[in-house]
């Protein structure tokens, strides 16, 4: 077989089998669902819409209150400069560490009714009930703007640092005054950051499962309606559900998308960012340097109060403000019993196993579409890219349904109850992280040092091992590392398809929870938060 033949054989089996488990389980969804009454009672119950619209309206609001913290921070630690900005810059990055979940109970440690903060106020005011119930819709909105900001600070950030001097410079001369260079010169040039950081918040937003699950109550929106449904054993409801937000996804992201304009006049220039102005007035400047530091604290808290509950041992701690007695017996607990171990077991292996396949389907679809460019190459990339456009519901769903009728001739596999389900999942969910990562990657890698090698003799794989991966690295260790975080703390597949056996940590958290084993929970979370930083640290140090 030729090189050009072999080439083309490749990238055929590669997009089948992207298609057979990213686009086929949506189209078996889809199919099923235009079967039967199941639209009939989805159109015709206020409850149905009365969630896609908590949806809607929760993922608007979440975009505005993450904006309206994270640019001005960004302004911030960009543009002045005052005593631990490097180090503050840092510390206001760092509820990105916490996965959804974990992030989710530790607010519920420290602001729920039975928190830290609540306990306190009852007993400073004396009380007889906790001054609030951390539930419904503004619960919801707290925590996305807390988990969410990040999105704004980091984007801006970069976006402020990719500006050009010149041209603020050039604006000054003209006549503009501050506020005239901020929104005839910045704003525009940092649209394409700003527009990127509303999709990524928006889409975060739309498929948040932990917060409204932990949080809703009766109030629900659609990824917690969808699972409530499949719970209930209403399957074509779920079904009708599951295209419903993956068309609503879809189409949101195709308007958000055309407001992110290019990022060509970002360009132009010279390149060299303006320098941080010092803060001259001593008293402003001490002042910024207290507000900084007071806000990495409270960002802190939800950290800090994970860390102290996962030491109070089971019942110790009744109604006191602070738990009367601290020890590492739930961490004892954790690593010595085998059916405690077992979650953590299962969500590293699960982790692992995916993220190696989804790097290694990104590695082949990154030679394919940036070496040799295949005619399918723009399929490819669709495919890569469609898991990130829908919610984590909306997929495991269709994997659910799916893949638990054995249909051969129509490529359906008994998969559910199955080791394979969940890695499957957590695959499919982690392309677009690696395969974007490496595909830009593989499009800043100078073909000529390939040619080199081959050239000096180095043969296929040599040249790989000696020569692509390391230049590959950066975008690797990136998507590595964010597939494997991502896997490891998931909760939206992971409730929709796990067995007992195979259950991971964050199905383990909830029980935990429930059986009112706080402690436990904690130290479930705070080991996944540690080994989620640590993971992350490596990434970003290759």
């Amino acid at each position: 077989m030729s090189r050009a033949r072999w080439t083309l054989a490749v990238a055929i089996a590669l997009t089948l089998l992207l298609a057979w488990f990213v686009l086929y389980p949506i189209a078996v969804v889809g199919a099923e669902a235009a079967n039967g009454t199941a639209w009939h009672d989805f159109l015709t119950r206020p409850g149905e819409w009365a969630a896609l619209w908590a949806s809607l309206w929760i993922s608007l609001a979440s975009v505005v209150l993450a904006a309206a913290i994270g640019i001005p921070l960004a302004f911030l630690f960009e543009w002045f400069d005052f005593p631990g900005r490097k180090t503050l810059g840092a510390l206001i990055a760092l509820p990105v560490v916490l996965p959804p979940l974990v992030g989710v109970i530790a607010f519920l440690f420290l602001y729920g009714e039975s928190g830290f903060v609540a306990r306190a106020i009852q007993a400073l005011f004396k009380l007889e009930q906790a001054p609030w119930r951390l539930q419904g819709p503004l619960a919801i909105l707290l925590v996305h703007a807390y988990s969410m900001y990040v999105y704004f600070y980091l984007f801006t950030r970069a976006g402020l640092a990719r500006l050009d001097v010149s041209m603020l410079e050039a604006a000054q001369a003209l006549g503009a005054d501050r506020r005239g260079t901020l929104w005839r010169v910045v704003v525009p040039l940092l649209r394409p950051s700003l527009a990127g950081a509303a999709i990524l918040t928006f889409m975060t937003s739309l498929g948040s499962f932990s917060a409204p699950y932990i949080f809703g109550g009766g109030f629900r929106v659609m990824t917690t309606q969808i699972v409530a449904t499949k719970l209930n054993g209403d399957l074509p409801l779920a079904m009708v559900e599951t295209v419903v937000l993956a068309s609503v996804a879809v189409v949101a992201l195709l308007i958000l998308r055309r407001t992110e304009g290019n990022d060509i006049l970002v360009a132009l220039g010279k390149g060299i960012a303006p320098r941080p102005r010092p803060i001259r007035r001593a008293g402003v400047r001490r002042l910024t340097t207290i507000a900084g530091w007071g806000l990495a604290v409270l960002l802190l808290l939800p950290h800090l109060t994970l860390g102290l509950v996962s030491l109070v041992p089971y019942g110790a701690w009744t109604t006191e403000i602070l738990p009367p007695v601290i020890n590492f017996d739930n961490y004892r607990r954790l690593f010595s019993e085998a059916e405690r171990l077992r979650p953590l077991l299962n969500s590293l292996w699960m982790a692992s196993a995916s993220t190696a396949a989804a790097v290694l389907l990104a590695l082949v679809a990154g030679w394919l579409v940036v070496r040799q460019r295949v005619a399918l190459r723009r399929v490819i990339e669709g495919l890569l890219v469609l898991p990130w456009a829908l919610p984590g519901t909306v997929f495991a769903i269709a994997l659910a349904i799916a893949f638990s009728t054995n249909a051969p001739l129509q490529l359906r596999f008994v998969l559910v109850g199955t080791a394979v389900i969940l890695p499957l999942a957590y695959l499919v969910r982690a392309l677009p992280l690696t395969g974007r990562g490496l595909l830009a990657a593989y499009r800043q890698l100078d073909p000529s040092l390939e040619e080199a090698a081959a050239s000096l003799g180095a043969g296929r794989w040599r040249t790989l091992a000696r020569v692509t991966l390391p230049q590959l690295r950066p975008g690797l260790a990136a998507g590595a590392s964010l597939a494997f975080v991502a896997a490891l703390g998931d909760i939206v597949a992971s409730i929709v398809l796990y067995t007992y056996e195979t259950r991971p940590i964050s199905i383990e958290i909830l029980s935990s929870l429930r059986l009112a084993e706080t402690g436990v929970a904690a130290a479930f979370g705070v080991v996944l938060m540690i080994v989620s930083a640590v993971v992350l640290g490596v990434g970003a140090r290759r």
